[in-house]
């Protein structure tokens, strides 16, 4: 059996103990991420261990800014690969997860990653964030968001706060500093109906990679009108 000791230590040091089952899936998820990259682009990073300390470890460390007990409903908005959704939902069974992705061949991916992990309680659809979030089956019907996608926090905020429930949370995933970040998006967070709660720092264990995860909570309903139009939200954010 490959080493798969990064793993093992990195979610340790999240609390996370992982079991023999949970390595194993992990180990598929990489397998099949490599045969599918050469094919379709879906990372740069493909060596063994640097996929588990920056993909599979990174993912898992959201129990680190809110609670993981309990039946939740989460979603990932712009999942690409499937990261952060399906390493968390390797490591949290009872989480209830939707990985949204614009683009089908990545979904096509998602699913045959599902399928050969023999998860459950996990779904991958296709569409643009600013389309899907109109839909009443998707709309407020999360208590955790969650993105590693590369956007700023206010285009992110647009795409991802109309999918929160009042008292839910929303969790970017972020490297290095956001304070700038933060202050340019503190406007549209308001807007969408979010309140800044914390900023949790941390470094990726094993490396010397500077993380930050970004804790909003929904405090109240996102005006009908946001998001805005495919595409708006990035091209025009709330200022």
């Amino acid at each position: 059996m490959a080493d798969t000791k990064i793993l093992t230590e990195g979610c340790k040091d999240f609390g996370i103990s992982l079991t023999e089952k949970q390595t194993e899936q992990f180990l598929e998820y990489y397998k099949l991420l490599i045969e599918w990259n050469e094919v379709m682009n879906l990372t740069a990073i493909t060596e063994f261990e640097e996929v588990l300390s920056k993909h599979f470890v990174d993912s898992c460390a959201l129990g680190k800014a809110v609670s993981m007990e309990g039946e939740k409903r989460l979603l990932d908005v712009g999942t690409g690969a499937g990261f952060p959704g399906i390493p968390l939902k390797i490591v949290y069974p009872e989480l209830e997860v939707v990985l949204l992705d614009s683009l089908n061949k990545r979904v096509k991916f998602l699913n045959a990653v599902i399928e050969n992990l023999g998860l459950t309680g996990i779904t991958a659809i296709h569409g643009r964030a600013e389309d899907i979030a109109k839909q009443k089956e998707y709309r407020e019907g999360f208590d955790l968001v969650v993105s590693r996608a590369v956007a700023n926090l206010s285009s992110l905020s647009e795409y991802c706060l109309p999918f929160v429930k009042t008292g839910g949370m929303f969790v970017p995933y972020k490297s290095g500093s956001v304070d700038t970040e933060l202050s340019e998006a503190s406007r549209a967070i308001k807007v969408l109906g979010g309140e800044y709660r914390d900023t949790v720092r941390f470094e990726l264990p094993g490396t010397d990679i500077d993380r930050t995860l970004v804790v909003i909570e929904k405090v109240k309903e996102t005006p009908k009108k946001y998001p805005r139009k495919a595409g708006t939200p990035s091209k025009e954010p709330i200022k």
